[in-house]
């Protein structure tokens, strides 16, 4: 059951409009000394008087996230980043762009904590997240129900800019490596499409959740000029 705590003695608009919210939603508020508030959250946390206290977020299937997401719909599936400062940021940028969903693996991936989700900035509470035991069985699932899977390294012989029309009118996925390592060679090999982010400068990569912009805003903004194009003109 949802529950908020506010610390003991903790004046304030903002704090006695949120505490008016949640009594609106029907959940329980409870007033708490400061110790007790700080036990709630992990350590790192800065609650500012007031913690609310939820369920673990739901972690799907492919089969479900599938169902779950409009289509066309871009997933977007991430092979070894383990950082949850990055995993958030790519959530938050994923939920952005008009993401279906992200991929997870069980191993070698963090778990949705409070790190993540303020590395999100909320976006992981909205962006609906699968776990899979092998992403490379995942991937062909996907293949076999029309999913164009594509990923992107720094010597690849295509252009992020160069993709054909016809991947912007289906279900893609975006595969994302760890920084420094990339994308498996295991992972790599089940590939539709391996592009390379044009790179105008003197630095040779970008930070993964960057890229991760880069790669799903192209896309977001290809699909629109097709639906555009498709559109008689008035």
């Amino acid at each position: 059951m949802l529950r908020l705590r506010v610390r003991e003695g903790v004046p304030g608009s903002d704090l006695a409009a949120v505490v008016r919210s949640a009594e609106k939603l029907g959940i329980e508020v409870e007033s708490v000394a400061s110790r007790r508030l700080a036990e709630t959250v992990s350590d790192e946390a800065n609650p500012q008087g007031v913690a609310l206290l939820v369920g673990p977020l739901p972690q799907l299937s492919i089969d479900e996230l599938i169902s779950r997401a409009p289509a066309p719909t871009t997933l977007v599936a991430l092979d070894g980043v383990e950082d949850p400062q990055n995993v958030g940021a790519i959530a938050r940028v994923a939920e952005a762009a008009g993401a279906g969903g992200l991929i997870l693996t069980n191993r070698r991936a963090p778990p949705l904590t409070a790190a993540v989700a303020r590395a999100s900035a909320g976006a992981i509470e909205w962006l609906p997240v699968g776990r899979v035991g092998n992403l490379t069985r995942a991937l062909e699932e996907l293949q076999k129900r029309g999913f164009w899977v594509f990923g992107a390294s720094p010597t690849a012989p295509v252009d992020l800019y160069e993709l054909p029309a016809r991947i912007v009118e289906g279900n893609r996925v975006v595969v994302l490596g760890a920084e420094g390592r990339g994308i498996r060679p295991g992972i790599e090999r089940v590939l539709d499409h391996v592009v390379r982010i044009p790179m105008e400068g003197r630095v040779g990569s970008l930070n993964v959740s960057t890229a991760a912009a880069v790669l799903l805003f192209e896309l977001r903004r290809r699909e629109r000029v097709a639906n555009r194009d498709a559109i008689p003109y008035k």
